[in-house]
């Protein structure tokens, strides 16, 4: 490993190493599956009933109790003082005080039936909800799904929060069940390096895998350099990021929770433990699992630190290097812009490449030559750069959407392409449809 690599792996251990001294503890047994609060989506075209029940004032309890009027609150995500520490630091953390505003009018007037209330109140939080919905499913489609369903959850059991937790951490209580739910019915999120091995030489005619769910891109926008929460390891645009979120698909639903709630979001144990119905011993050994898994299979230096180090102007023209690669046919060109380890996937396609000489080998034999004109758009995917990539279509006489096109970056050259192919992804993104 380079020395710069080295002191970047050094600076990430001590980052882990101060945030485990305010928040770490021991190991214990596996962390139990908390019980499922149905799998439905709430999406508006589908969920029409449940919004007309909600905005009659229908206040069910996020998922069925048993009665226990305590227990219905904790599932709910309301914390007990004894065991979640104090709710002023808390709330502090939070961003919240305790002085009555505006937010305690809406909060009020939610909980009275007023939709228009509950509104302006998750709004602020909506962008980052989906965010942890995507980092916990894998797909952009899906995260919209998790949020719409549990924000009509939220709504549902307005009435029973108390306020003795922080409402943000209420929301990512709800939130967090609703993605379990969603991942246990619909199962883990794959690329293509992950369901076998590389191709030495160019596969013509690749068919695309119906059958296999595929992570997807996400549109960044919004997101911010910033950590969610003093306490957290990652910030918001690196806890996206498509080794990152790839590396979450591995491991089990609880200790994905545990370790987006412990790590990006800056919960303490004893708030997870909490939000998973279980004990602070069961969170800490998720933890410590889930770390070890993440760890194998992210590089230690993360895409925002070498996009910070390499600056943005050389950023663009790295990416209209490549745009201009591939629209001239220029196969020297676009060799030039990767590293000798380079790889090329395109989920849904089954088939990936990697080494120069069999990315190469494909470029040239079908991008280059092989898929007429190309023309391109730059936009930004999983906190990395990326373009969008429009194929010509001859029958329509104009460029269709193809591929959104993420690049991984080792220094100033491009180490992975990730071709997500598929127009449905443009929408997300804000790209047209086609191009003259």
């Amino acid at each position: 490993m380079a020395a710069e690599d080295a002191g970047d792996t050094d600076l990430v251990r001590a980052r882990n190493a101060s945030v485990d001294q305010v928040r770490a503890g021991g190991a214990g047994e596996d962390l139990a599956r908390p019980q499922a609060g149905g799998t439905g989506s709430a999406r508006a075209r589908d969920g029409a009933d449940d919004q007309v029940r909600a905005r009659a004032g229908d206040t069910d309890p996020v998922r069925a109790g048993d009665g226990d009027a305590d227990l219905a609150r904790a599932r709910a995500g309301e914390t007990d003082p004894a065991r979640d520490g104090d709710d002023d630091l808390a709330r502090a953390r939070d961003g919240e005080t305790d002085q009555a505003g505006d937010g305690d009018d809406d909060l009020a007037r939610a909980r009275a039936g007023d939709d228009a209330a509950f509104t302006r109140l998750v709004e602020p939080l909506r962008r980052e909800l989906h965010a942890h919905c995507y980092r916990m499913l894998g797909s952009t489609h899906d995260a919209d799904d998790a949020l719409q369903d549990a924000l009509l959850r939220a709504w549902r059991a307005l009435a029973r929060f108390e306020g003795r937790s922080s409402l943000r951490s209420w929301l990512y209580t709800v939130a967090t069940r609703t993605c379990l739910d969603i991942a246990a019915a619909r199962g883990r999120r794959a690329l293509p390096v992950d369901l076998g091995p590389s191709s030495e030489r160019v596969v013509l005619g690749d068919p695309p895998l119906t059958d296999v769910a595929w992570l997807s891109p996400y549109p960044d926008a919004g997101l911010t350099d910033a950590p969610a929460g003093p306490d957290t390891r990652y910030e918001q645009r690196e806890a996206v990021e498509l080794a990152f979120v790839a590396a979450l698909q591995h491991l089990p639903g609880n200790q994905r929770a545990a370790l987006l709630l412990f790590e990006v979001l800056g919960f303490s144990a004893a708030e997870i433990a909490t939000t998973m119905d279980t004990t602070t011993t069961s969170v800490n050994s998720a933890l410590a699992r889930a770390r070890k898994v993440v760890a194998d299979k992210v590089f230690p230096r993360t895409q925002q630190l070498t996009l910070r180090k390499i600056g943005d102007a050389r950023v663009r023209e790295i990416v209209a290097g490549y745009s201009s690669a591939l629209e001239r046919g220029d196969a020297d060109a676009l060799v030039a812009l990767l590293t000798e380890d380079v790889t090329w996937s395109m989920p849904p396609m089954a088939h990936w490449y990697r080494g120069l000489e069999a990315v190469t080998d494909f470029a040239v034999r079908v991008p280059l030559t092989s898929c007429g004109s190309w023309r391109h758009l730059p936009t930004s995917a999983n906190g990395q750069p990326a373009v969008g990539g429009y194929r010509w279509d001859a029958a329509a006489a104009v460029h269709r959407a193809w591929a959104i096109n993420v690049f991984t970056l080792r220094g100033e050259r491009i180490a992975e392409v990730t071709s997500f192919v598929g127009p449905d992804h443009f929408v997300f993104f804000g790209l047209p449809a086609s191009l003259p």
